[in-house]
This record gives structure tokens, C-alpha cells and sequence, in this order.
């Protein structure tokens, strides 16, 4: 047994995406809390929403992360003529040999970018549903299993809406996280240039991990310790945006259970075999802003989901761990956090 599969599991998660953190970073420049939201997403088999302009590097992103684990990858043009069996597969007749044969789409892939999502049509956007939420694919009545770990992860551009079909909210809330990438700051922007100037560093790029230990990692988290305290704030802050005035269509159950996982593989990312608040409020406005739906009156006030369920944040007692001084045991109490910052930091 080697040193580090006798680490405990924490240490274990954290050398792993230290791994995977440093190899993407040799082709992605100044974009580490976004890799570890891809690796947050990686770990609770989830999948990610991109959103932004075009040019920010989302492709390459997918590519990178894809090479860094040695898997197989897949790019999806959405176009209004794309259709549900250019990305499922479909069966043909084979003359030499008689017979019916199936050939496997892109979806049967590791990592499947599917690009601009939003200008495909609503059937083909649905022809994804199946995969995402249960890792297979059904075609001539005949269901075939997906690779495993599954990742798909999409992109759509905000500002360009001629030609497009919204996800309905079905659709959007089969997505772990909803994520912009954002322009790089003036320094990054230099480092790219000095960095694609001679080389392509992706085509350099070598595995750093593999299937398996994707697998592995996404068993261990399950384990992590959460405190009653700590489950009990993830379920008020989720039931709070089901009796919200502005929100007419609050969070899920399966988006309680993706915030539970999410939370869960972050904290696993940071170190801990357990769940702080911070963990999860971090990550609140990524899983689930995207699964709310505003009343009509909210969307005229301009609001928008992002801001309505700061509000809820902010109004959520945070549980904190306190010291009795005459016992010295530990306990939870109701309260603002007072020195925990992002991830469970001292500030």
C-alpha cells in the first residue's frame, strides 16, 4: 500500500484535485476558483451550465480537464437543424453483413461539451435529459449505459438571443451548477500570450489521473460528516425559496440534494472530512439560482433570481460552533458566522 492510499480520505481528495488543478492550470490562466467549481462538479457526478461570451476559453477548458483525467471527449455544435440522433446515435442497416448496426453518437463520451445549447431545438435540448439524470441513452427501445464519470458540460451565449430556445426549467435544473467564466484581468491576459505565443500547451498536456479515481473520489465524499445543525440550515435555505413572495417556483428536491453533494465535494476539495455553513453558502448562488422561477410582478421590478436568493442568505440564521468555557465541550448555536470565511478560513 502506497503512502497516499493510506492518507485519510480528505487528503487524499485534496492531493488528487491539487493534481488536477496544477495540470489544467498549465492551459487555463488565472481561473483556479472555476476549476475547482469543474472539479466540484466532477466529484458529485453533476454537470455545468457555462454561461458567457464567446472566446473566454470555455472549449478549451472542457478539453483540458477531459485530457487531464485521460478520458474521452466529444464537441457539440447546437444549430436549429441539430437533431436528437446526431447526439444519441442511430441504427442503420449494414448490407454486408444483413444486418441492423448501431452507431454511437457523441454523447457516448467521458466529457461531452455541447456548445451553444440554446440554438438547438427543443427536442434535440431534450434528447439530453435521459443522459444527464441517468446515464443512459434509449434508442429503438433499447437502452445503452454511458461511460462513467459523465460530464456534460454546456454553454450558451447571454447576450445573443436571435435564433435561440431558452432552457425550459426542466432542463436547467438537471444542471449541478449554472457558472460565467469572465474576462481575464490584464496580467492574464499578458500570460496568455507569452504562454500560446511558441507552443499549444494543450496539446502537451499528459493524464494526471484516471477514471477510476474520479470514481473512487465520488464514493468517499458521500461519507463526509455533516453536522444535524449544518443539514438543517441547507434545508431552511432550500425551503425558504419555496415560500418567498418573488418566487413562484422554489428549489427542488433535487436541487437540495445537489446543493448536499456539492457542498459535500468542496469541503473534500478544501481538506475536511466534514461540512462547514460556509460551504454552503458559498455555493448556494451557483446551484440553486438557476432552479428558481420569479413571480411576474418580481421580473417587472427587474429582480433577479441571483439577487432574491442573496436575500435569503442573508436572512438565514448561520449555525456556529461555540466553546463552553465551564466544560470546554463544543456545541452548535444560531448566529452569524463570525470568523469563518469562504471554505472554512480563518479571516
Amino acid at each position: 500500500m502506497n503512502d497516499e492510499s493510506a492518507a485519510p480520505v480528505s487528503a487524499r481528495l485534496q492531493a488528487l484535485a491539487a493534481r488536477l488543478r496544477a495540470n489544467i492550470g498549465r492551459v487555463i490562466v488565472g481561473k483556479e476558483a472555476l476549476i475547482d467549481l469543474l472539479l466540484v462538479a466532477l466529484l458529485s457526478d453533476g454537470h455545468v451550465l457555462l454561461e458567457d461570451v464567446p472566446g473566454v476559453g470555455k472549449t478549451l477548458l472542457a478539453k483540458a480537464l477531459a485530457r487531464s483525467l485521460g478520458l474521452s471527449f466529444q464537441r457539440i455544435q447546437g444549430t436549429p437543424d441539430l437533431l436528437p440522433g446526431d447526439l444519441t446515435g442511430i441504427t442503420y442497416f449494414e448490407q454486408p453483413s444483413s444486418t441492423f448496426v448501431f452507431r454511437p453518437g457523441p454523447l457516448f463520451s467521458h466529457v461531452v461539451l455541447v456548445d451553444e445549447i440554446n440554438r438547438a431545438t427543443p427536442r434535440t435540448q431534450a434528447a439530453l435529459l435521459e443522459a444527464m439524470a441517468e446515464r443512459q441513452i434509449t434508442v429503438e427501445r433499447e437502452t445503452r449505459p454511458l461511460p462513467r464519470p459523465y460530464l456534460v458540460l454546456a454553454t450558451q451565449n447571454p447576450i445573443e438571443l436571435e435564433g435561440t430556445f431558452p432552457l425550459p426549467e426542466a432542463q436547467l435544473d438537471r444542471f449541478l451548477l449554472r457558472l460565467p467564466l469572465g474576462y481575464p484581468t490584464e496580467e492574464e491576459e499578458l500570460a496568455m500570450l507569452h504562454r500560446f505565443k511558441a507552443a499549444e500547451p494543450l496539446e502537451e498536456l499528459e493524464p494526471v489521473a484516471g477514471a477510476e479515481a474520479i470514481l473512487s473520489a465520488q464514493q468517499e465524499i458521500r461519507h463526509l460528516y455533516w453536522q444535524p445543525e449544518v443539514e438543517r440550515y441547507l434545508l431552511a435555505l432550500v425551503r425558504a425559496t419555496r415560500s418567498h413572495p418573488a418566487i413562484s417556483l422554489g428549489v427542488s428536491p433535487r436541487g437540495t440534494l445537489a446543493l448536499q453533494r456539492a457542498s459535500a465535494a468542496y469541503a473534500a476539495l478544501c481538506g475536511r472530512d466534514y461540512v462547514l455553513p460556509d460551504d454552503i453558502k458559498y455555493l448556494a448562488p451557483m446551484v440553486l439560482a438557476h432552479r428558481l422561477v420569479l413571480t411576474t410582478r418580481a421580473r417587472l421590478q427587474r429582480q433577479e433570481a441571483a439577487q432574491v436568493l442573496q436575500e435569503i442568505l442573508e436572512t438565514i440564521p448561520v449555525p456556529v460552533e461555540t466553546l463552553n468555557p465551564t466544560t470546554r465541550s463544543r456545541g452548535w448555536g444560531l448566529g452569524q458566522h463570525p470568523g469563518l470565511g469562504v471554505g472554512g478560513e480563518r479571516s
